[in-house]
């Protein structure tokens, strides 16, 4: 093989690779995108403690890509969003498929909010009404199913020294 021949193929192996990497960014239906790392977190409701496994969404793009693309989230997952330090959060459903609850968290670890049964694909606008330094999203529902209300307490070392 000449060397000019090997520098396409390298060339074309670098290309492929690249697109196949942009594909898993920019059209995840094919490929999912997901926070790198799962956590324990737990709620305590009146009721009892619920605990969930949490994908942490910490960097600018897992902010804002979110559980876009999804199709399913299963009972007892979702996602945290570390808005450190707290913060006027905005949320929005473009380019989300399930319906979810936003449980807005203040710094002390207390929940301040929850939009629930939010409409899949929407661009409205969903703010936390206050500082936050959290977001939880589960699938619609569970807020009820559990008893989870403003004023509940979450445990999760996001909200440990506040």
């Amino acid at each position: 093989m000449s060397l000019r021949k090997a520098s396409l193929a390298a060339l074309r192996a670098a290309l492929w690779l690249a697109l196949v990497s942009w594909i898993g960014v920019i059209a995840p239906g094919g490929m999912s995108v997901r926070a790198a790392e799962f956590q324990p977190l737990e709620i305590a409701t009146k009721s009892g403690v619920k605990v969930f496994s949490v994908e942490m969404a910490t960097t600018e793009e897992e902010k804002t890509t979110g559980l876009m693309y999804r199709k399913h989230l299963p009972d007892g997952q979702g996602m945290l969003f570390d808005f450190s330090p707290a913060q006027q959060v905005s949320m929005w459903m473009k380019n989300t498929y399930i319906s979810l609850d936003m449980i807005f968290i203040g710094p002390d670890g207390r929940i301040m909010r929850i939009a629930e049964n939010t409409e899949p694909l929407s661009t409205r606008i969903i703010p936390s009404r206050g500082l936050a330094k959290g977001v939880l999203e589960v699938i619609a529902g569970t807020a009820k199913k559990y008893g989870i209300a403003p004023g509940d307490r979450v445990a999760h070392p996001l909200f440990n020294g506040h």
